[in-house]
């Protein structure tokens, strides 16, 4: 049989929740102080939170993170309170105007006390370029928004004394290879393929 594995099937978020486990599991069984994520149906979000609330319930943790979600401003529902019937963005696995997971990513923000906010394509691509050569990370653009938006807090002055900041980079850059192409300081260089033009475009 086939299901369809998507943002309100109750089997994908009991397995994205064990995410939040491993989290915690990384940092001395504690939760951070705050968990950013990208935020497009909303799964993510949801899941997350709850795997943060069973792992505190159960004894391990002494604490729960402050949830911060980030939407693309051009699909961005659930900071706006209003459906987008043609959301719009660069970050395409978050270009959803209409969450699955509405209600949960709103539990997650206010049982939490955190947030969700938007930030620009720009804001994302900037994020996208600055993930990859300081980290060495290839990831989506949807993925670095939390980035960018964690950015924008810090900028505002919103983390006002120290703390543990945590972020979750949900897709591999091959999944946008457009992106990653027109955000080259370079253009592709065409080859025949063949091992001694490889070894030639190389000087080896």
């Amino acid at each position: 049989p086939i299901a369809l594995v998507n943002s309100v099937n109750p089997f994908r978020l009991e397995g994205q929740k064990t995410a939040a486990y491993e989290i915690c599991e990384a940092l001395d069984n504690n939760a951070p102080h705050y968990h950013a994520l990208p935020v497009g149906n909303a799964g993510n979000i949801t899941a997350y939170w709850k795997g943060f609330k069973e792992w505190k319930a159960a004894g391990k943790s002494s604490r729960l993170p402050k949830m911060l979600g980030f939407q693309a401003a051009g699909a961005a529902p659930l900071v706006t309170g209003i459906r987008e019937e043609h959301p719009e963005t660069v970050a395409t696995a978050i270009r959803i105007g209409n969450p699955a997971s509405w209600e949960g990513a709103i539990s997650a923000r206010d049982e939490s006390g955190g947030l969700i906010e938007s930030v620009t394509d720009e804001e994302i691509l900037e994020a996208y370029r600055m993930v990859a050569s300081l980290e060495g990370v290839f990831s989506e653009p949807a993925c670095v928004a939390p980035v960018a938006g964690l950015r924008k807090l810090a900028a505002r002055g919103y983390f006002t004394e120290p703390a543990t900041v945590t972020v979750t980079l949900t897709g591999h850059g091959l999944k946008d290879p457009d992106t990653a192409i027109s955000q080259a300081l370079s253009s592709p260089i065409a080859l025949s393929a063949t091992y001694d033009a490889v070894l030639k475009a190389l000087d080896l």
